[in-house]
Protein backbone atom coordinates (compact mmCIF):
# COMPACT_ATOMS: atom_id res chain seq x y z
CA UNK A 1 0.00 0.00 0.00
CA UNK A 2 2.78 2.25 1.14
CA UNK A 3 4.20 1.82 -2.75
CA UNK A 4 0.89 3.05 -4.34
CA UNK A 5 0.52 5.83 -2.29
CA UNK A 6 4.03 7.01 -2.94
CA UNK A 7 3.14 6.72 -6.40
CA UNK A 8 -0.02 8.43 -6.05
CA UNK A 9 1.86 11.16 -4.51
CA UNK A 10 4.37 11.64 -7.09
CA UNK A 11 1.90 11.92 -9.70
CA UNK A 12 0.12 14.69 -7.88
CA UNK A 13 3.35 16.53 -7.72
CA UNK A 14 4.19 16.29 -11.51
CA UNK A 15 0.39 17.38 -12.35
CA UNK A 16 1.13 20.66 -9.63
CA UNK A 17 4.67 21.65 -11.87
CA UNK A 18 3.19 21.23 -14.69
CA UNK A 19 0.16 23.69 -13.84
CA UNK A 20 3.30 25.75 -12.15
CA UNK A 21 4.97 25.25 -15.06
CA UNK A 22 1.79 26.23 -17.65
CA UNK A 23 1.12 29.35 -15.27
CA UNK A 24 4.49 30.70 -15.47
CA UNK A 25 4.56 30.66 -19.50
CA UNK A 26 1.57 32.17 -19.23
CA UNK A 27 2.55 34.83 -17.45
CA UNK A 28 5.73 34.85 -19.48
CA UNK A 29 3.84 35.69 -22.31
CA UNK A 30 1.72 38.56 -20.72
CA UNK A 31 4.83 40.08 -20.67
CA UNK A 32 5.41 40.84 -24.24
CA UNK A 33 1.27 41.16 -24.76
CA UNK A 34 -0.20 44.63 -24.33
CA UNK A 35 -3.80 44.57 -23.70
CA UNK A 36 -3.98 41.56 -26.22
CA UNK A 37 -1.74 42.32 -29.06
CA UNK A 38 1.87 41.11 -30.42
CA UNK A 39 4.46 42.88 -29.92
CA UNK A 40 4.85 44.19 -33.61
CA UNK A 41 8.85 44.06 -34.44
CA UNK A 42 10.59 47.13 -36.76
CA UNK A 43 11.21 46.46 -40.47
CA UNK A 44 14.14 45.33 -41.55
CA UNK A 45 14.46 47.54 -44.26
CA UNK A 46 13.49 50.29 -41.86
CA UNK A 47 16.27 49.72 -39.66
CA UNK A 48 18.17 49.59 -42.56
CA UNK A 49 17.07 53.32 -43.93
CA UNK A 50 17.66 54.76 -40.59
CA UNK A 51 21.11 53.16 -40.33
CA UNK A 52 21.89 54.80 -43.90
CA UNK A 53 20.43 58.16 -42.54
CA UNK A 54 22.55 57.96 -39.99
CA UNK A 55 25.72 57.47 -41.95
CA UNK A 56 24.66 59.88 -44.37
CA UNK A 57 24.57 62.33 -41.78
CA UNK A 58 27.74 61.74 -40.33
CA UNK A 59 29.06 62.31 -43.48
CA UNK A 60 27.53 65.68 -44.24
CA UNK A 61 28.68 66.99 -41.15
CA UNK A 62 32.27 65.59 -41.57
CA UNK A 63 32.48 66.89 -45.12
CA UNK A 64 30.92 70.31 -43.80
CA UNK A 65 33.53 70.43 -41.09
CA UNK A 66 36.62 69.36 -43.13
CA UNK A 67 35.48 72.05 -45.44
CA UNK A 68 34.71 74.69 -42.90
CA UNK A 69 38.30 73.93 -41.52
CA UNK A 70 39.65 74.32 -45.04
CA UNK A 71 37.99 77.30 -45.74
CA UNK A 72 36.64 75.78 -48.78
CA UNK A 73 39.75 74.54 -50.31
CA UNK A 74 38.71 70.68 -50.23
CA UNK A 75 40.40 67.48 -52.43
CA UNK A 76 38.09 65.56 -54.85
CA UNK A 77 38.28 63.18 -52.54
CA UNK A 78 35.29 65.30 -50.61
CA UNK A 79 33.48 65.80 -53.62
CA UNK A 80 33.35 62.08 -53.99
CA UNK A 81 32.34 61.72 -50.31
CA UNK A 82 29.68 64.30 -50.71
CA UNK A 83 28.16 62.29 -53.93
CA UNK A 84 28.22 58.88 -52.06
CA UNK A 85 26.39 60.25 -48.99
CA UNK A 86 24.00 61.46 -51.58
CA UNK A 87 23.28 58.24 -53.24
CA UNK A 88 23.19 56.66 -49.67
CA UNK A 89 19.90 58.88 -48.50
CA UNK A 90 18.88 58.41 -52.10
CA UNK A 91 19.30 54.66 -51.18
CA UNK A 92 17.86 55.47 -47.53
CA UNK A 93 14.56 56.59 -49.27
CA UNK A 94 14.07 53.87 -51.23
CA UNK A 95 14.86 51.22 -48.51
CA UNK A 96 11.63 53.64 -46.12
CA UNK A 97 9.39 53.27 -48.77
CA UNK A 98 9.91 49.43 -49.38
CA UNK A 99 9.66 48.66 -45.79
CA UNK A 100 5.80 49.40 -45.83
CA UNK A 101 5.56 46.56 -48.12
CA UNK A 102 6.41 44.51 -45.10
CA UNK A 103 3.78 43.05 -43.25
CA UNK A 104 2.43 43.28 -39.31
CA UNK A 105 5.67 45.03 -38.46
CA UNK A 106 6.05 48.73 -36.61
CA UNK A 107 6.82 51.30 -39.03
CA UNK A 108 8.02 54.25 -36.94
CA UNK A 109 11.74 53.04 -38.41
CA UNK A 110 10.48 53.64 -42.03
CA UNK A 111 8.96 56.82 -40.91
CA UNK A 112 12.02 58.05 -39.55
CA UNK A 113 14.30 57.11 -42.42
CA UNK A 114 11.90 58.39 -44.88
CA UNK A 115 12.02 61.84 -43.14
CA UNK A 116 15.61 61.96 -42.09
CA UNK A 117 16.70 60.71 -45.88
CA UNK A 118 14.56 63.44 -47.17
CA UNK A 119 15.82 65.92 -45.49
CA UNK A 120 19.37 64.79 -46.34
CA UNK A 121 18.66 64.77 -49.59
CA UNK A 122 16.74 68.52 -49.78
CA UNK A 123 20.74 69.54 -48.15
CA UNK A 124 22.87 67.83 -50.42
CA UNK A 125 20.71 69.22 -53.46
CA UNK A 126 20.65 72.38 -52.14
CA UNK A 127 24.62 72.39 -51.25
CA UNK A 128 24.90 71.33 -55.08
CA UNK A 129 22.87 73.64 -56.71
CA UNK A 130 24.55 76.41 -54.80
CA UNK A 131 28.14 74.93 -55.86
CA UNK A 132 27.18 75.53 -59.38
CA UNK A 133 26.39 79.38 -59.33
Amino acid sequence: MGFIRNLKERAEDKAKERERQKREKERQKKRFYKHGQVRLKHSKRGMISSALALTSSFLMLLIFSVSYISRGEVTIFIGLTGLMALAMSVAGLEQGIKGFKEREKNYVSCKGGIACNGVLLLIFTATYIRGFF
